[in-house]
């Protein structure tokens, strides 16, 4: 495993999906993650997620996932470069979600883009 989380976590979940499996384990925590897992819940790609404190880990059930990948390099955009690495990274205009990670918290594309603020890129899923 590297040193980042949140791509760790984000492998191990779409590894699970490739294999057919509704549930995965994941062994590391960090508040990035979190915040990535309670966005990925309100767009339907996880069904639910359950913290351990104890134990340190989160149990996921994966709901309507295709694919899901950390950014690397974390690009830094504006508003007006939005649009190019969402052609970039989501197969369709209307299907697919960026995380991006602004100075009001981490959010999706499109709530940057409404926003009329950038930020850095963390992660992509459809």
């Amino acid at each position: 495993m590297s040193q980042d989380i949140t791509a760790d976590a984000l492998n191990m979940i779409r590894n699970a999906k490739k294999a057919g499996k509704e549930h995965v384990e994941i062994k590391k925590i960090s508040n990035l993650l979190i915040e990535i897992l309670k966005i990925m819940k309100q767009e339907g790609a996880i069904k639910k997620y359950k913290i351990d404190v104890k134990k340190r880990h989160i149990e996921i059930t994966i709901g309507e996932l295709s694919e899901c990948k950390a950014i690397k390099p974390r690009f830094s955009v504006d508003k007006s470069q939005i649009d190019k690495y969402r052609r970039r990274y989501l197969p369709a205009r209307n299907l697919g979600t960026m995380i991006v990670s602004t100075n009001k918290g981490l959010m999706t594309h499109e709530e940057a883009y409404a926003e009329g603020t950038g930020g850095c890129l963390i992660a992509y899923f459809y």
